[in-house]
């Protein structure tokens, strides 16, 4: 079956810049993300061993959810301004690796992948997500899974991880994050209701809908009155954390298929950014290559 591994490419560039310090070029400049997300990237390569593979960008906050919540994701600090000029830098070497990116004006990463996720699974193909975003989590089906950088075990998360993490299932996700809110995107959630409340909630009454349904089952009148106050927030909630899916998204699958990499382009990267090791790996690589085609 063919797989295609989708990577969020602001996560691993951040994550890369916080993992390693102070790496920098013979020139001066800063490296260390770029370092960091070429190894990541190679690693996950060996591990997932894809078919297809694109890396997604952030291109903005979606208007639809800024609308709906004017803070959303606003507390977020400025990117690091030793991370901003290498994004540039990682770009390029995707470019000479052969690999597809995607970046778009006013489309969060997330949206786009999520679209991705949903042409490709339909096309018959294995998804895997690379992502630490918890949002994700609600994609997760029988073709689609998630690679999370925290989980060291390098696990593909399927329904049964994400019940271990969350006591709740994949298409409940949208549901538990709306009444427990999420901080890292600045969305307030119901008063005292928290990961375990309200998965609690989700196990007894299985969705948000029958939850308010059936309010009058809530045993605590502390969480009952809580929760009735909060319907409109719940409500907009799902609006902003469910992916959408269904935004227009160009899924062809010869244009994620790997191309073969540039080594001369490749070179000259490795020598400006003083990347010895990756340097000589890649002479070696050449060398096999011309030995195998003579």
């Amino acid at each position: 079956m063919d797989r295609l591994l989708i990577i969020d490419g602001h996560a691993y560039a951040y994550r890369a810049f916080h993992a390693i310090r102070d790496l920098r070029s013979p020139g001066g400049q800063p490296t260390n993300a770029i370092y960091g997300f070429v190894k990541m990237l190679a690693k996950m390569r060996a591990a997932i061993g894809p078919s297809h593979l694109i890396v997604v960008w952030d291109g903005g906050l979606s208007a639809e959810r800024t609308a709906l919540l004017p803070e959303y994701k606003a507390q977020r600090p400025g990117m690091p301004d030793d991370l901003k000029p290498q994004l540039d830098g990682i770009v390029s070497h995707l470019q000479a690796a052969g690999v597809a990116s995607f970046c778009r004006e006013g489309v969060e990463a997330d949206d786009y992948i999520a679209c991705l996720a949903r042409r490709a699974s339909e096309a018959g193909m294995a998804v895997v997500i690379a992502s630490s975003d918890k949002d994700f989590m609600q994609l997760v089906s029988a073709r689609v899974g998630l690679l999370n950088p925290n989980d060291k075990s390098g696990t593909v998360w399927t329904d049964g991880q994400v019940r271990a993490k969350t006591g709740v299932a994949p298409s409940q996700i949208v549901d538990w994050l709306s009444l427990m809110g999420d901080t890292v995107d600045n969305i307030p959630g119901v008063a005292g209701v928290g990961p375990k409340t309200a998965a609690e909630l989700l196990k007894q009454f299985g969705s948000v809908t029958a939850l308010y349904e059936r309010l009058g089952e809530v045993k605590s009148e502390k969480l009952r009155a809580a929760v009735r106050g909060a319907a409109d927030v719940v409500r907009r909630n799902g609006e902003l954390v469910r992916l959408h899916d269904d935004l227009p998204c160009e899924f062809s699958p010869g244009a994620l298929v790997e191309k073969p990499a540039d080594a001369g382009r490749l070179r000259e990267l490795y020598q400006r950014w003083g990347f010895k090791g990756m340097l000589a790996a890649l002479e070696e690589s050449v060398r096999e290559r011309q030995a195998v085609l003579i």
